[in-house]
């Protein structure tokens, strides 16, 4: 009997496998970053095909394969529902999606970065101002290269990567954005992918 995982997870991206499955990419709250495959999910009998879409949070069923997660079953968690319709919040989160692809490998757990990246997406979904929006971008990229090691200690920014997430950071990171700006174009030249 294989063990099931229960937790939560944010789909970051899939694509097509076979004749009616998807794999996703998934950071998920207990396991980290994970692929997990879903076999016949493109059918239109399938109960989890409107449920398993990218961009989604979701509660989520997990039993591990050899080399793969198979999803069982997953369940709405009706937040984060909002953020895909606004084309400006969803170009956020897109490029967010690409650079926790690009930075996770492995099933590691990283609790405090889920739960940072949850929190600064429901900020995100429901501000509607365009600078806004660019400063919330430029505090989460910060704080997902801090939580992983590559932003070192620094006076100007212990402020804005101190937790737990407060929305008042929207308005202090213009405070020292070219510092903040450096320090990103940095860490992600400093991690060679």
């Amino acid at each position: 009997m294989h063990h099931i995982y229960h937790t939560e997870g944010i789909i970051l991206g899939s694509r097509n496998s076979g004749e009616a499955g998807k794999y996703y990419y998934i950071f998920t709250r207990d396991l980290g970053m994970i692929t997990a495959t879903a076999q016949g999910v493109r059918k239109i009998s399938s109960k989890l095909r409107y449920v398993l879409q990218d961009f989604s949070y979701l509660k989520i069923d997990l039993v591990q394969g050899k080399n793969i997660f198979r999803v069982t079953n997953a369940s709405k968690t009706n937040m984060l529902e909002q953020i895909t319709r606004q084309p400006e919040t969803f170009k956020v989160f897109a490029n967010i999606a690409r650079l926790l692809k690009r930075l996770l490998a492995g099933v590691e757990p990283n609790e405090a970065l889920f739960v940072d990246l949850l929190d600064v997406l429901t900020i995100l979904e429901k501000n509607k101002a365009k600078e806004n929006v660019r400063n919330i971008e430029m505090i989460i990229v910060l704080r997902i290269l801090n939580n992983l090691g590559y932003i070192g200690e620094s006076a100007v920014l212990k402020n804005l990567i101190r937790s737990p997430f407060e929305e008042d950071l929207i308005f202090k990171v213009l405070e020292s954005k070219t510092h903040v700006l450096r320090q990103i174009n940095k860490a992600l030249k400093e991690t060679h992918l």
